[in-house]
């Protein structure tokens, strides 16, 4: 069994051709069952969470993947990583070990992959302001991933972290050289913005459906639990909506599942899967002044194909 460290994907798992080889995926899904997802209580902090992943194409690979979230390590001091994951590869034939992976590296970068697959369908293709809301890992490679596929000129980035979106918007910078600057005034960075991609842990809505304009794409990463959510349910309302996969939206999409509790939408507002996109079955952005929002939770078969991939490089 190889081992395929943080640096490794770095330099094998390109971010427009991860998308192209996720559109395959997502067209043709592997044996997914739904994951298993454990509460794990913690004293006198936030409660962590234990994710497992798994997915398998019969006759080629299978994997499964393991995954902490832990939202008060990022007040620590020094930090710690609030998400921690590993992949396991396997032979779908035999069962045996092909590859430790790093899973949260894997998980950035699928994930970051994701979206920008889903802008090709659901952003205005003249869309060059892109606000980022959350300044950590993920948000790192939301970035880089949408400037891979989008002709991106404007940055703004908000955060409750103002010293992490400092250091991160000097990255972006010296890595791009493109106008990116940071921002304390959401609602007007949400006025001003063609792309809106989310990636925070934050259980209170930060992005209000009454600042946003016609023609404004939504990118929504980070709630990934019931009780979480990004934006408030007008937002939603106003949105055409798609959605990674349906039963995990239904499960686990706080955005989602507080607006159709409310009653401010039902199911039916639902449009559909990326994977009817792609696959022509149903429409993505139909005019420029549409809002449109994209509401991603994960799914493993993005695991099993960014394992896949990176697997059959290094090899």
């Amino acid at each position: 069994m190889i081992t395929i460290n943080a640096t490794d994907l770095e330099k094998s798992l390109d971010y427009v051709e991860l998308a192209d080889n996720l559109a395959k995926a997502f067209l043709y899904p592997p044996d997914q069952p739904s994951r298993h997802h454990h509460t794990i209580h913690i004293p006198d902090r936030e409660n962590g969470t234990l994710l497992l992943m798994p997915a398998w194409r019969q006759g080629k690979y299978m994997g499964v993947k393991i995954v902490t979230i832990f939202p008060s390590n990022a007040f620590d001091e020094p930090p710690l990583p609030s998400v921690v994951g590993q992949y396991i590869l396997m032979d779908a034939n035999s069962g045996i070990p092909l590859a430790l992976i790093n899973g949260t590296e894997l998980t950035l970068r699928r994930t970051a992959a994701t979206s920008a697959l889903a802008a090709r369908y659901f952003a205005c293709q003249n869309a060059r302001k892109l606000l980022m809301v959350g300044s950590g890992a993920l948000a790192r490679h939301l970035v880089r991933a949408h400037l891979a596929v989008r002709p991106i000129e404007s940055i703004l980035v908000w955060s409750r972290n103002s010293a992490n979106a400092s250091q991160f918007v000097s990255e972006i910078l010296s890595e791009t050289g493109i106008q990116v600057s940071v921002t304390e005034d959401l609602k007007d960075a949400c006025k001003w913005a063609q792309i809106i991609s989310c990636a925070t842990l934050s259980e209170d809505p930060l992005v209000r459906g009454r600042w946003l304009n016609p023609g404004t794409h939504l990118d929504l990463v980070g709630a990934f639990k019931p009780e979480m959510r990004e934006t408030d349910a007008e937002a939603i309302a106003r949105s055409c909506l798609y959605v990674d996969t349906m039963s995990g939206a239904l499960a686990e999409a706080g955005d989602i599942i507080q607006a159709l509790q409310t009653g401010v939408i039902s199911k039916n507002n639902i449009i559909g899967e990326l994977s009817e996109v792609i696959s022509g079955k149903i429409s993505g952005r139909k005019n420029e002044t549409d809002i449109t929002c994209f509401k991603s939770v994960g799914a493993s078969l993005e695991d099993l194909a960014a394992a896949t991939l990176a697997f059959k490089k290094y090899t």
